[in-house]
């Protein structure tokens, strides 16, 4: 009979304690996988940029760095220094929680390397490296009335040249200022911004351009790293009579030490536009131009926008 009563409690407390263990996966994983909406809009991408490393004066061959090259970003491995991640504006969400992730494998990465220091004497000194690389990351969703916007979205992916920095400056410059001449349609928006290691931006930048990229169905346009693409099968224009709302994503990764203004009102995001827009091509690493819905028919509705979304504020 005591057999018979222990074992049901024990079953209860082993149910208890794997549901705590459970628990924090399950929080983990919220975190880690936004949801996205069942029928997602499809939309156009720009942009380009190299993490390339200055060259080093040539003594005897090899080459150093990676430079960008259509579907992604080369190179970029782990060490110090490490700078601790500075988080603006925005309610963090996985953008933070990648910077986060990139600064701790550059500490992971330097303590396994303790002891591994070339040695010094002879070699050419390595040329100076950024210390670090701001990433920032601005999302504007407006009315679907602004269709101008697209237009001149689609304009741009036709005529910018992605493949160099004069021209990823130019891409930045006239997409803000597309932006800052719709603010009677700005609704959402959110800024979000944090601080790596050069080491580690690559691949941190490769990881939030894929998780944008991930909530479009299809890129209809694209003008990535010099090579322009349309998916001939589906055609790009304007959206149905229904399409409620457009988002635009910026995602930026530079030298430039300015502090944005953030997007908490209409004000904080006209001069958060007005800020990076004017980054120097010198200091400009990588750009990201995602918007959506691109495709003729598309619908991006409330519930999708928030949805994809979630950490759009209502200006």
């Amino acid at each position: 009979m005591g057999a018979a009563v222990a074992t049901p409690r024990l079953l209860t407390r082993s149910r208890r304690l794997l549901a705590s263990l459970l628990l924090p996966l399950v929080i983990v994983g919220l975190c880690l996988f936004q949801a996205q909406p069942a029928d997602a809009a499809r939309g156009g991408r720009m942009g380009g940029g190299s993490f390339r490393a200055p060259s080093m004066p040539r003594s005897s061959g090899g080459s150093h760095g990676g430079g960008y090259r259509g579907g992604g970003y080369r190179g970029g491995g782990l060490g110090f220094p490490f700078l601790i991640p500075i988080f603006g504006f925005g309610g963090g969400g996985l953008f933070g929680l990648l910077i986060l992730m990139a600064v701790a494998g550059v500490l992971v990465n330097a303590l396994r390397g303790v002891g591994n220091t070339p040695a010094i004497g002879g070699a050419a000194a390595a040329p100076a490296m950024p210390r670090n690389v701001n990433m920032i990351q601005v999302q504007v969703g407006l009315l679907a009335s602004a269709k101008s916007l697209q237009d001149d979205l689609r304009s741009l992916a036709a005529s910018s040249d992605t493949s160099s920095s004069a021209g990823l400056q130019r891409l930045l410059q006239e997409t803000t200022l597309a932006l800052l001449r719709q603010p009677d349609l700005w609704v959402y928006a959110n800024a979000e911004s944090g601080s790596v290691p050069f080491s580690s931006a690559e691949s941190t930048f490769n990881r939030l351009s894929m998780n944008e990229r991930s909530k479009l169905d299809a890129e209809l346009t694209s003008n990535v790293g010099g090579q322009r693409m349309s998916d001939t099968s589906s055609s790009a224009g304007e959206a149905d009579a229904t399409n409620e709302f457009i988002v635009v994503t910026l995602l930026v990764a530079s030298t430039a030490t300015a502090k944005l203004g953030g997007a908490d009102t209409g004000e904080d995001l006209r001069q958060t536009l007005r800020i990076l827009g004017s980054t120097a091509s010198t200091e400009l690493m990588a750009l990201e131009v995602i918007w959506q819905p691109e495709g003729r028919g598309d619908v991006l509705s409330a519930n999708d926008l928030v949805t994809a979304y979630p950490n759009l504020q209502h200006l």
